[in-house]
């Protein structure tokens, strides 16, 4: 056990959790100082050439802008445009009108509809726009967003068109099916469980589930097993979206025959063209990666085959980069938005207008990922995160998978996400995998099931939620309350990684 070793990695880790939880220093200014600092490491206490250490980080850049960063510009081009026809606005009304039992309405909105924007767009959005329409039915401020983040934690997993599980894959060197059902597994307790918990926090008593119960634990169902299965069967982009929209429309299905008493009467009645209209880029987006899944070769094979691949890193562990240009999400993401504004009667240079200003606006996030994942690939190439792995297979044996999932949760809760904890960290769960002899799948996903977990307390997700139901400077209530929901899911994971893997066949 070189100890030496595993100082000096872990002193990039140790300056992104005091940078970013500490310091306060944005994002894109941490990361990138955390790069230079890996960078120096890797080339005086690892040996690495100066060639390697520079293809690294230029393998990271490119990985990072395709097809990361796009999928990231599309998912949330996508919510933006909707804003901008006034879409998102329709959407907003149509979901608040359904019920005015408020334990419902956390079901639908923080539950339901939060899950299906962390799945489309991700980014704050699924925090921000339930909080703040909630806030508006009545829900004190604060209590919206503690409600909104707790909701927020199963679906980020397959968050944003299934980013964080793609990147995972790709950083680590792993298959994307077969890690997307490993994630899907290990959340499918808590996808249950999460939406009776929230009824319980919204109502103040285990006795508020009372009268509920039925449309709680279909509300979850309903999310979990489409997701399990999406995640068998088709990967990592349609999971949560897919789980989201079942369980929303079972929701609101059964609130509304079986607790018509809780309707909310209105004047307008919205015909079926005027939903179909309002969600129609959701919609596309859905269709367009379903068909150029696998499950439709004649579509996907000759798509997946309009691609680049080049050698970018010259060193040890070396391998061809290959650039899928269109049967990736990004891109059908674009497209699709695109045609749905169209359709809804936006003109072309209205949507480009909106898809230049999602550039600019993600600008920062794009020099935080690139930054992260040159990082990532340059600790990795040079043998830090074999080393970190080493160290704490070594310290922790057989029980190592208890805290695989507060690994995760470390990641999440100093970056603020799915994404950029599996970057930091899945390296390192597939190196103690490998260690320990277990499935490097079952660990991976161990880390982004503890992102999961990490989301709700992360600094950026308080203050998202709090920006957005207008409580600034009520942080540290919100922190307070979530820590506690935190500190119980985390051991629930860090259980289900540990006895999980054997029942399961991992």
């Amino acid at each position: 056990m070189d100890l030496t070793h595993f100082f000096f990695s872990m002193i990039p880790i140790i300056w992104l959790i005091i940078s970013l939880g500490v310091m306060k220093m944005p994002g894109h200014k941490a990361c990138v100082v955390a790069l230079i600092l890996a960078l120096l490491l890797a080339l005086v206490c690892f040996n690495m050439p100066i060639i390697s250490a520079a293809t690294a980080t230029i393998e990271g850049a490119a990985t990072a802008i395709w097809p990361i960063i796009i999928v990231i510009i599309g998912a949330v081009f996508t919510y933006n445009l909707s804003v901008y026809t006034k879409n998102m606005e329709k959407i907003k009304n149509m979901l608040s009108t359904v019920t005015t039992d408020k334990r419902i309405l956390v079901l639908i909105l923080a539950w339901a509809f939060g899950g299906f924007l962390e799945a489309v767009a991700g980014f704050g959005t699924s925090v921000a726009i339930p909080a703040s329409i909630m806030s508006g039915l009545g829900f004190d401020p604060v209590f919206a967003a503690i409600l909104c983040l707790m909701a927020n934690t199963t679906p980020t997993a397959f968050g944003a068109i299934g980013l964080p599980i793609t990147t995972l894959a790709k950083v680590a060197n792993i298959k994307v099916l077969p890690l997307s059902y490993a994630v899907s597994l290990q959340l499918a307790i808590l996808i249950i469980v999460v939406p009776f918990i929230l009824i319980m926090i919204t109502g103040k008593s285990v006795k508020a589930v009372k009268g509920v119960i039925p449309i709680t634990l279909i509300s979850g169902l309903g999310f979990a097993l489409p997701q399990v299965l999406a995640a068998k069967y088709l990967g990592a982009e349609l999971p949560a979206i897919i789980g989201s929209i079942v369980s929303l429309g079972l929701t609101i299905v059964i609130a509304k025959i079986f607790y018509k008493e809780t309707a909310v009467k209105s004047d307008k009645h919205i015909t079926v063209k005027e939903v179909i209209l309002a969600w129609l880029p959701f919609i596309l987006v859905f269709f367009f990666i379903i068909f150029t899944s696998s499950l439709f070769p004649i579509i996907s094979k000759p798509m997946s085959q309009i691609q680049t691949t080049i050698q970018i890193y010259i060193g040890p562990g070396a391998k061809p980069d290959t650039f899928t240009w269109l049967a990736t999400p990004g891109t059908l993401i674009i497209i699709a938005t695109f045609i749905g504004g169209l359709i809804q009667g936006a003109k072309f240079n209205e949507i480009l207008k909106v898809l230049i200003e999602t550039i600019k606006q993600m600008s920062k996030t794009a020099v935080t990922i690139i930054a992260i994942i040159a990082l990532a690939n340059v600790m990795s190439y040079c043998g830090m995160i074999k080393s970190i792995a080493n160290v704490l297979v070594t310290i922790t044996g057989p029980y190592y998978p208890l805290i695989a999932p507060l690994i995760g949760a470390l990641g999440t809760f100093v970056t603020g996400s799915d994404t950029s904890a599996n970057i930091l960290f899945g390296g390192l769960q597939v190196a103690a995998a490998d260690k320990l002899s277990m499935s490097p799948y079952w660990l991976a996903a161990s880390n982004t099931c503890g992102a999961t977990a990490g989301k709700m307390i992360s600094p950026q997700s308080i203050a998202v939620a709090a920006a957005a139901t207008g409580i600034s400077g009520k942080e540290g209530k919100i922190l307070n309350a979530t820590v506690k929901f935190c500190l119980v899911y985390v051991i629930v994971l860090g259980l289900i990684s540990f006895f999980g893997a054997k029942l399961l066949g991992f």
